[in-house]
């Protein structure tokens, strides 16, 4: 972590978030995970006192094999003026696909959430219009998630193997 602005702003959070667990990955991008309960605080205090005024992208992931936290939620903002962007993310639990919309923070969450909604079933709470967005209305899964094969079954000169599983 060479730039004093972000060594700035991590001190800032790790202080008023003392929870977060805050890594740097393999490509120098600074990611923050916390509980679902601290998301909305955290990216409230991010906008509104460091001024992280840009949302980029909010998107989610299916990871099966962890046990209690089988979903992510990741949010990743940018500080357009400092050229600072920080990568946040939250777990959750198949039996609790539940977390705080941002969309009173961030407009531009509306779809963000939707997406996220429509691939992996999360629900955001608070959202003003949770419902599919580029899937059709009338199909009962939630086709990003890691259940279902990556062929057709039917086939039988496929093999998942030759696909990463």
């Amino acid at each position: 972590m060479e730039n004093t602005q972000l060594q700035e702003i991590v001190s800032n959070i790790e202080t008023k978030f003392p929870n977060a667990s805050i890594l740097e990955d393999n490509y120098q991008m600074t990611n923050i995970t916390v509980a679902k309960s601290e998301i909305y605080d955290l990216i409230s205090y991010l906008k509104s006192e460091l001024g992280f005024g840009f949302l980029t992208d909010i998107c989610g992931a299916h990871y099966p094999q962890n046990e209690g936290s089988e979903f992510q939620v990741v949010y990743h903002l940018h500080h357009l003026p400092k050229n600072v962007r920080l990568r946040l993310k939250v777990n959750l639990s198949l039996s609790d696909l539940s977390i705080p919309s941002m969309v009173s923070l961030f407009s531009g969450a509306n779809w963000m959430e939707r997406e996220t909604f429509d691939f992996y079933g999360i629900q955001f709470e608070g959202h003003p219009d949770l419902r599919r967005i580029l899937n059709m209305d009338d199909i009962d899964y939630h086709p990003m998630r890691k259940e279902y094969a990556l062929e057709d079954e039917t086939r039988d000169d496929k093999q998942d193997s030759f696909f990463g599983r």
